[in-house]
């Protein structure tokens, strides 16, 4: 199989999040239903909702999210213009206010990193097994 990308950009607000769930779906359904089970899509589903929130409450609010197939795993990358890396947060069992998109996208993946762009920014990149 060779590799297979699509791209989301212009990501401006937590509504859109539900947007870029559909989008994964969609880029999911076009690789055929032999590439994934369903358990493995929710995942994937579950990491571009985390990662897409994350940037748009912790990074400047506008994210760009690219999807691509891989032979043996499907690369969830999240790009957004602030100037600070992300922190992993201690998860809030009490008060709901979030900490866990990052520990969850660490759980699923067989590797998640941030890097940060030549002109600022970051991507976080998910690699997901298919």
């Amino acid at each position: 199989m060779t590799t297979m990308s699509a791209e989301r950009t212009a990501l401006h607000s937590l509504s859109a999040v539900a947007g870029a769930r559909q989008a994964a779906r969609a880029f999911l359904e076009s690789l055929g239903q032999l590439a994934f089970g369903p358990e493995q899509a929710g995942t994937v589903v579950l990491v571009v909702s985390e990662l897409v929130t994350n940037a748009l409450r912790h990074g400047c609010g506008a994210c760009t999210l690219c999807l691509t197939a891989h032979p043996s795993c499907i690369e969830v990358a999240v790009e957004d213009p602030s100037p600070r890396m992300p922190r992993i947060r201690t998860p809030d069992l009490v008060d709901g206010t979030g900490g866990f998109g990052w520990h969850m996208a660490n759980d699923f993946s067989l590797t998640a990193v941030v890097t940060r762009g030549p002109g600022g920014g970051n991507t976080v990149r998910a690699l997901l097994p298919r």
